[in-house]
């Protein structure tokens, strides 16, 4: 990490490595270990804790007052931010992609119940599209300096050069620790492309990176790689690869709808290994990797890694309890 990237403490570091052996032997495949970043600690832990250290720095070396952003009814992204910001001692509001969950006569639940009891500024603008959450983003953040704030807006997801350093970093940790150096492949939740594109700029050529795309956004072939470039740029690394490796046909029906073989996925992961994933990124991301085992995209001599995000509260959803529990 160069001086140019400054952080706070906010995760627990460094997060196990762990060999998923049963998974290993039922797939009959490539050697399989997981990244356990489901174990970051903030507010039940994931990726963006790492993109928080670095995101809240800048926030507070700025001067800012506030944080802002937002995300779809299940973010972690969000959930995680309000976190960072109650530590920071800042406020945060966030645009939450769907229906206040009293209009339906329901009450939050998983990630949106969390929301809640952090304390979230809560600004619900309905279903709408990637690019129209981030319209409705900037709008708050333009509302709140007229109210006289000073607000931090963050992407969606922490999907800026700044969140890919986080992720850059992560590549030094994953090598300082035993069998780290081994990997051939890593398999990781393709969200809104900023934890994908820190895997790619810190690893460059030595690692390949499969990123799932789990339907948050449809431009990930073209912002995962000038991510990574700008992210490398950033961090004094080596150029990245210029294509990024991406399965695009696990998302099913869109974002947040589970599928079939994610959920297969979800079960199999619990039954085996004991992990915990989820409907809307990481048991789509596992499903990606039985694929790509079952297609032979790894060798029988590989090293394949599964960059666990988080996600453990969607499971408490009422529509994917209901579904799981079928």
């Amino acid at each position: 990490m160069t001086d140019q990237v400054r952080r706070v403490a906010l995760a627990h570091l460094p997060t196990p490595l762990e060999p998923m052996d049963r998974l290993t032997e039922a797939l009959g495949g490539p050697r399989l270990l997981v990244k356990r970043d489901d174990c970051t600690g903030l507010a039940l832990g994931g990726n963006k804790a790492r993109k928080l250290e670095h995101l809240c720095a800048e926030a507070l070396a700025a001067g800012c007052d506030t944080l802002v952003t937002g995300g779809g009814a299940q973010s972690n992204h969000v959930r995680m931010t309000v976190a960072a910001a109650n530590r920071m001692g800042l406020a945060c509001h966030v645009a939450v992609a769907t229906d206040p969950p009293a209009s339906a006569g329901a009450s939050p639940g998983g990630n949106l119940l969390l929301d809640a009891v952090l304390g979230a500024g809560m600004h619900f603008v309905g279903p709408c599209d990637y690019y129209e959450l981030e319209d409705a983003i900037d709008a708050l953040g333009k509302a709140l300096v007229g109210d006289g704030h000073r607000p931090f807006v963050m992407p969606i997801g922490g999907a800026s050069v700044t969140g890919v350093c986080a992720y850059a970093d992560a590549t030094d940790e994953l090598r300082a620790q035993p069998g780290g150096n081994e990997i051939d492949w890593v398999v990781v939740a393709d969200g809104s492309g900023g934890t994908h594109a820190g895997l790619l700029a810190g690893f460059g050529d030595d690692v390949q990176v499969l990123g799932v795309d789990v339907g948050t956004r449809p431009d990930l072939d073209d912002v995962v790689p000038r991510l990574a470039a700008e992210g490398a740029t950033r961090t004094n690394r080596n150029a990245p690869p210029a294509r990024a490796h991406i399965d695009h046909d696990r998302f099913g029906a869109g974002y947040g709808v589970c599928t079939d073989d994610g959920l297969q996925a979800i079960r199999l992961a619990a039954r085996l290994e004991g992990l915990v994933l989820d409907p809307v990124y990481t048991g789509k991301a596992m499903a990606g990797l039985i694929a790509a085992v079952r297609d032979e995209r790894f060798t029988s001599r590989d090293t394949v890694l599964f960059w666990h995000t988080g996600g453990a509260p969607a499971l408490f959803a009422t529509r994917y309890a209901t579904e799981l529990g079928n």
